[in-house]
């Protein structure tokens, strides 16, 4: 039977139909999820590294990813302490909500994080090296992965790649792993400190120049050292794998550095960190972006990458279009808190900026700050370094300007971090500021409250839970 010219038209429009569905299904099918590495330092000082205008040592292979992917210049911890970081980087939540508001205070046992809701996407989510936060499991599911030292007080951060090349290698299931180094968390036992001439470091603007300083900040230097080696070998390992073909790389700073001033504050060397992302063929490369940040912002920008619909109820929003380079802003204000147990007497400290200026509220200006890391008089040999800036300050006005500035704070604080990026100008009695004052008052009272935030009241001391 012989077909018309209408029905071998009516047959090719069929079969181009179908091949169309099925090339298009077939390409949605071999269109994989991006992979996620993200190395995360411990107590970095992000003012030391080379791409950030430190001028100590070069770290190249932190760099490399600057000049490859998108510098962040105002991303910022909401606790600048390590178990509050990181809850709030893992669960997208701010720490009154997630529990762990002071150090070393466990998250309720109630929340979700990272670890479910990347699964839910269909990814394995692993975690090798510091492990601080990732108790109960209930809550951090990760894979724990071998390889890096977990304990950040080790004395040694040895670590080797092979599970960590067996994870990223396994299968075809997309993967976000967290390498999580200590280093250069104290007690700075590591690395090769004869790179570094003492005398010749420039140190940070709010220190007092002591030769006890400068010879731990040796200490701390070969460390960050330590840490941009470490970046070097995981970024080597991708690339030796195929894995960096679709592998999306992020360094975070997390907060700032055990040294008078930085760590346990909400002054910018402690709040301020840095971030930089590299994922080839969406970020474009060399770029640097001012889209005010913080890290409960990662796990719902993670949620994004990796094609999940927004989670109800979390504190951080995404900022994959400031990825994509479809926006210059991901946020209006970022907010800090701190709570001082179980780290020194009760000092509870609020803040809010944007992207210039910022308010700090001491909340019991009336005391003392004390920090028994840095300041405890019965361990002088392990607090040298305030108690080598507390002698100067007998001397030297600039050191008791200083000294006294960190144990002395007022109610307010009020900074105009463009001008002064180190916090010494106080603008708080300044009429001109009055009014932009009481406006960030306002919106830092709102916050509070949404977070169920009682201020000072916060800050006392809990009863342990039970294992």
């Amino acid at each position: 039977m012989q077909l018309t010219r209408t029905a071998i038209c009516k047959s090719l429009l069929i079969l181009l139909i179908f091949g169309s569905a099925v090339s298009v299904f077939a390409q949605s099918k071999s269109a994989k999820k991006p992979n996620v590495i993200i190395i995360m330092a411990d107590d970095l000082d992000s003012r030391q590294l080379s791409c950030y205008g430190g001028q100590n040592l070069q770290t190249r292979n932190i760099d490399a990813l600057a000049t490859e992917g998108l510098k962040f210049n105002q991303i910022y911890t909401s606790e600048a302490m390590c178990v509050p970081t990181r809850a709030s980087l893992f669960t997208g939540l701010y720490p009154v909500r997630h529990g762990s508001f002071q150090n070393h205070k466990p998250v309720y046992d109630n929340l979700k994080s990272v670890g479910h809701y990347l699964a839910d996407q269909g990814y394995r989510v692993g975690l090798t090296g510091k492990d601080h936060v990732t108790k109960p499991k209930t809550v951090f599911p990760f894979e724990i992965v071998k390889g890096f030292e977990p304990n950040c007080v080790a004395p040694t951060d040895d670590y080797e790649l092979d599970d960590v090349k067996k994870y990223i290698t396994r299968d075809s299931q997309p993967y976000c792993l967290f390498v999580m180094s200590i280093n250069p968390h104290a007690p700075w036992t590591v690395g090769d400190t004869t790179e570094f001439d003492a005398d010749k470091l420039i140190l940070p603007k709010n220190w007092v120049d002591t030769k006890i300083t400068r010879r731990q900040f040796v200490k701390y230097l070969a460390e960050v050292r330590r840490l941009d080696n470490q970046v070097g070998d995981i970024t080597r390992l991708l690339k030796e794998t195929g894995q960096d073909k679709n592998t999306i790389v992020v360094f975070l700073g997390e907060q700032g550095a055990q040294f008078p001033g930085a760590k346990w504050n909400l002054w910018d060397v402690g709040q301020k960190s840095s971030m930089l992302v590299k994922w080839s063929g969406s970020v474009k490369p060399g770029t640097q972006t001012d889209a005010l940040v913080q890290y409960e912002d990662i796990t719902p920008t993670l949620i994004d990458i990796a094609g999940g619909k927004p989670i109800a109820g979390l504190d951080g929003k995404t900022f994959l279009p400031v990825l994509l380079g479809k926006s210059t802003k991901a946020r209006e204000y970022a907010y800090g808190i701190h709570n001082n147990i179980p780290e020194g007497n009760p000092y509870p400290i609020r803040s809010i900026r944007d992207t210039r200026y910022k308010l700090i509220l001491n909340l019991t200006p009336d005391k003392d700050y004390y920090n028994r890391f840095m300041m405890n008089p019965e361990q002088k040999d392990r607090n040298s370094v305030w108690f080598s800036w507390a002698n100067q300050a007998t001397s030297d006005p600039n050191a008791k300007r200083i000294t006294e500035r960190f144990v002395k704070r007022p109610a307010i604080e009020f900074y105009d971090t463009q001008a002064d990026p180190w916090e010494f100008n106080n603008l708080a009695t300044n009429p001109a500021y009055q009014d932009r004052i009481k406006q960030y008052q306002q919106k830092l009272d709102d916050w509070m409250k949404q977070q169920g935030d009682t201020g000072a009241a916060l800050d006392i001391i809990y009863a342990k839970k039970k294992e």
